[in-house]
């Protein structure tokens, strides 16, 4: 038998190449794309979802567009309308009211969708990135690096979030980038978590001790040939943890924690209304919680349908891939 020639480190570049394109090829975008939308359509209530939640994000982005008022603009004379006023025009001029000092609430409602969406991306983003690469390390590497992260996860579940998100705001102050940021650091840990357990269960698999035997790095096995292998569990996790967030964002502005009262939120909008529930003004709490309610459950419903999709036991059965 002839001795195996050693490769050449062009060669042994182009193997690796070739074995990360035969682990992601199952995911190419046009492929990708075509099994979603025909998996959505069949499941029908997904596409529900991705209608409310495409309308609410036009509010948000079109807000200034859409709004018919000023959502900060005060008028003492038109305190506490009730939904669907006339003015002496005859044409509607607070769809949904006013609140006790005469905001507009349809402005404000379509102003808050704008902290709503970016708070709950922003925070998940933030704490979904720091916590799927603090988990990835730490399972690759094991040892020391492996303890110090999963010991600082231990901690902080440790901990109540919610009194961690007080004291935490209490230090930093109000603001959107405080908010973003004490929500994003409540959302590591369940990253780090799930993305340690898949990469124990990566790391020994044989396409990534081929790569490691063709001489590829430690970051290059850990970035290109592991993290695309365990994102479909992190991408489910991310799109409930939006409607998560977005719950902990109104909780907070709630009591008084979130953003400046200036800043229109759907949470604040709820604290504003709690002294007048027993006098009947009921749309400046049915509202807002609306808005909140139709975004968390289509969040929610996208991200069951994204569990089942992304599922490979349930490949070619319909749902699945």
């Amino acid at each position: 038998m002839s001795a195996p020639t050693e490769l050449t480190p062009a060669t042994r570049k182009r193997r690796v190449s070739q074995l990360e394109y035969q682990v992601d090829e199952l995911y190419t975008p046009q492929s990708f794309a075509r099994r979603a939308v025909s998996s959505m359509t069949q499941a029908r209530y997904p596409v529900v979802a991705v209608f409310v939640l495409a309308l609410i994000a036009l509010c948000a982005l079109f807000a200034p567009q859409l709004a018919p008022k000023d959502p900060n603009r005060v008028e003492i004379f038109e305190t506490l309308k009730p939904p669907l006023t006339y003015d002496r025009k005859g044409e509607f001029e607070f769809i949904l009211g006013t609140d006790s000092t005469g905001r507009d609430v349809l402005s404000r409602v379509i102003y808050g969708a704008r902290i709503s969406f970016f708070v709950g991306l922003a925070a998940v983003g933030l704490g979904g990135g720091a916590g799927t690469i603090l988990g990835l390390t730490a399972g690759y590497l094991g040892g020391r690096v492996d303890d110090v992260i999963m010991r600082l996860a231990d901690i902080q579940l440790a901990y109540p979030f919610i009194l961690f998100a007080i004291m935490m705001l209490t230090i930093l102050g109000e603001g959107v980038l405080n908010l973003v940021l004490v929500l994003g650091i409540g959302q590591w840990v369940t990253y780090a978590r799930i993305a340690r357990a898949e990469t124990l269960v990566q790391r020994e698999r044989e396409f990534v001790e081929a790569v490691r035997a063709l001489g590829a790095t430690e970051a290059r096995i850990m970035l290109r040939t592991i993290l695309p292998n365990i994102l479909t569990p992190l991408i489910v996790i991310a799109s409930f943890n939006v409607a998560g967030v977005i719950l902990s964002e109104a909780s907070l502005s709630f009591l008084g924690l979130g953003v400046p009262e200036s800043v229109p939120t759907w949470g604040a909008m709820l604290a504003n209304s709690r002294n007048q529930l027993l006098s009947g003004s009921w749309w400046l709490a049915v509202f807002p919680g609306l808005a909140i309610m139709f975004t968390v459950v289509s969040l929610n419903i996208l991200g069951d349908w994204m569990r089942d999709f992304l599922d490979p036991r349930l490949r070619g059965s319909g749902q699945g891939l």
